[in-house]
């Protein structure tokens, strides 16, 4: 069901990466997301993988949660699969009928990517969102990109924008979830008939879905008006971010495993 979604959740665990400052977490995030599009090898693939296993364990995130954050992606990634099979030239002939040719080639680049998009999929699920809260995203965000208040960017209202857009993603998926059930427990059908007939019958869920967007959104905007909130200028935090050094041993353990990664693609293959 929607609800089972793990998108957008956090998930208190109480293990070392959920008490981690996340600024560590969103700057080793940006640094696992530039080497993953760069392995090509299978021992690095390999070693990618091992990592990426490693934080799951260290963060005590639960399989079946994990499963519901890489499940919404398979479909794409089975696309990129396939369409780098036949994308790709070059390579000894594995199959070939008619005009289609699929080499070896094709098969590990499309493998490659696909596995990339899996890695980078679960990165983002342990470093980010199951880990951390949007209001402690929010804040991060704020603090790193606090430089470009020189350049008169308004960070605290980005980073406050995207705080709020991940903290109502769970909401309305569970506003999706509820809908469908009404409109099935009045007749509408989503799992049977032509492909037009299905998207036609999402219409009924895509229209009420809006309107409750726009209710929740003008509730949140009362909520916040009913609180003086008038941006960030002069505002101050009951829980300032304090980077400490078991926050910087964390870092450093995951930027060696990123550097392991790097020397593995680089040096020994």
């Amino acid at each position: 069901m929607l609800k089972d979604i793990s998108l957008g959740k956090f998930i208190d665990t109480g293990s070392i990466l959920h008490r981690t400052d996340p600024r560590v977490k969103i700057v080793m995030y940006i640094v696992y997301l530039v080497v993953l599009f760069m392995v090509k090898s299978p021992a690095a693939l390999l070693a990618a993988a091992v990592i990426t296993l490693i934080q799951v364990v260290c963060a005590k995130i639960p399989p079946k949660v994990l499963w519901t954050s890489i499940l919404p992606v398979l479909p794409l990634a089975l696309f990129i699969f396939i369409l780098n099979i036949f994308a790709t030239k070059g390579g000894d002939i594995v199959f070939k009928w008619a005009k289609i040719t699929i080499t070896d080639q094709g098969l590990w680049k499309g493998a490659v990517m696909a596995l990339r998009l899996i890695f980078l999929i679960i990165s983002t699920s342990v470093l980010l969102t199951l880990t951390t809260t949007p209001l402690k995203v929010s804040d991060a965000l704020e603090s790193l990109c606090g430089w470009m208040k020189v350049i008169k960017v308004p960070v605290h209202e980005m980073a406050m924008m995207m705080s709020i857009a991940l903290r109502f993603i769970p909401t309305l998926i569970e506003e999706t979830d509820k809908i469908m059930k009404a409109q099935i427990s009045r007749g509408a059908d989503y799992d049977t008939g032509t492909v037009l007939n299905r998207v036609k019958g999402y219409i009924t869920v895509l229209i009420p879905l809006f309107v409750a967007s726009f209710k929740h959104a003008e509730e949140l905007a009362v909520a916040m008006d009913a609180r003086c909130y008038r941006g960030g200028e002069g505002r101050t935090k009951l829980n300032p971010l304090k980077m400490t050094g078991k926050d910087v041993a964390a870092g450093g353990l995951l930027l060696i495993g990123a550097a392991v990664i790097l020397v593995i693609e680089f040096v020994i293959h």
